[in-house]
């Protein structure tokens, strides 16, 4: 019997069908209904947080200590900070991200009761006719930023009442591209192209009934993007948790674009040397493209469970990702070696004994 594989056709479509989904960090319930109804389809078992994040079980031999893979649902947004005398909202950043890529993002303003707006985010002096050389040296900063509303509205008493509200979220449009050459393009990979590798791994054990050695949680958070993370969601029971984000690749870095890269380590300070070198040891013996990063600027799911005082061994991998926080683009080979890495660790003997 051949080994299972993972099913590139689903991961590509579920991760288009993701990026059309708004989901900031504050807005996560439709992507959590998403990923639940994705669950109930292969038969998973699952609960919610109070907080509304998600914990599925893919069931083993052995019920403790366990394991656990996690990935984040949220993604970057923006929020009204401001509604101003000329009916324009001013805006801070949900997450952290640079305004220099918001400049020209479509976005939809999310207001109370179900009310919506379009609109884009724009600097405070967008045009070259008016402004002269002046649109160029204004500095790069949120303060600069503004939403123009795609709507009547001239000034401060018709935006009220309209209905927008300090604290509406804005949600930013992905722009997503699938190339024919196997990339995609769009904002909010960062981490929507690793929950889509999760599910592709999910799917695999479930359509082949594989009997996985120990519990496995797959934990869906919410929250990553502001630094929370996956702290709330696991059990003290986990003795080992990989996470799933993106791994960028630049000058300096040694990410791979097209495999599975392991931190060694970020800015929260090193992985565990032994699941680490576990997860390079499956990568060879499956023959998955696979390389080693140290990310000087970069936190995930792992660092707020291990600051939270949880005693687990824990890794993170990684698909590779080109201007993260930005237009980001990636590979479908990439999210493939990711599934297939989780798919080879789920079935392999744990590290913790």
């Amino acid at each position: 019997m051949s080994a299972p594989h993972i099913d590139r056709d689903y991961l590509a479509a579920i991760l288009g069908r993701m990026l059309q989904i708004h989901s900031p960090t504050g807005m996560t319930d439709d992507i959590v209904a998403f990923v639940c109804n994705e669950l109930k389809n292969f038969g998973v078992r699952f609960d919610l947080t109070r907080r509304g994040a998600i914990r599925a079980e893919l069931p083993g031999k052995r019920h403790t200590p366990d394991r656990a893979v996690a990935v984040h649902v949220d993604t970057l947004g923006a929020m009204v900070k401001e509604i101003k005398d000329n009916g324009r909202l001013a805006v801070v950043a949900v997450g952290h991200w640079s305004s220099r890529f918001a400049e020209g993002a479509r976005v939809t303003v999310h207001g109370d009761d179900g009310k919506s707006w379009r609109g884009t985010i724009l600097p405070q002096k967008a045009s070259g006719h008016t402004y002269n050389a002046e649109i160029d040296s204004q500095p790069v900063d949120w303060v600069q930023l503004e939403v123009r509303l795609d709507a009547r509205v001239a000034n401060k008493a018709d935006v009220v009442a309209a209905g927008v509200n300090i604290g509406d979220l804005i949600a930013v449009d992905t722009n997503a591209e699938f190339t024919d050459s196997g990339f995609v393009v769009s904002r909010h990979l960062d981490d929507k192209a690793g929950v889509a590798s999760v599910l592709a791994m999910i799917k695999a054990v479930m359509e082949n009934r594989l009997e996985l050695p120990v519990n496995c949680h797959v934990i869906f958070t919410i929250a990553e993007e502001v630094g929370l993370g996956g702290a709330h969601v696991l059990d003290q029971d986990v003795g080992e948790l990989v996470a799933v984000d993106n791994g960028t690749f630049a000058p300096g870095q040694n990410t791979s674009e097209y495999g599975v890269t392991i931190a060694m380590m970020d800015m929260s300070g090193p992985f565990d040397r032994r699941l680490n070198r576990h997860l390079m040891d499956l990568c060879r013996a499956n023959d998955i493209d696979h390389s080693r990063d140290v990310f000087k600027f970069y936190r995930s799911d792992v660092a707020s469970a291990l600051e939270a005082g949880y005693d687990t061994r824990a890794s993170l991998i990684c698909f590779g990702l080109d201007a993260s926080h930005g237009h980001e683009r990636a590979h479908m080979d990439s999210f493939v070696a990711v599934a297939r890495l989780l798919l080879a660790y789920v079935q392999s003997p744990p590290v913790v004994s």
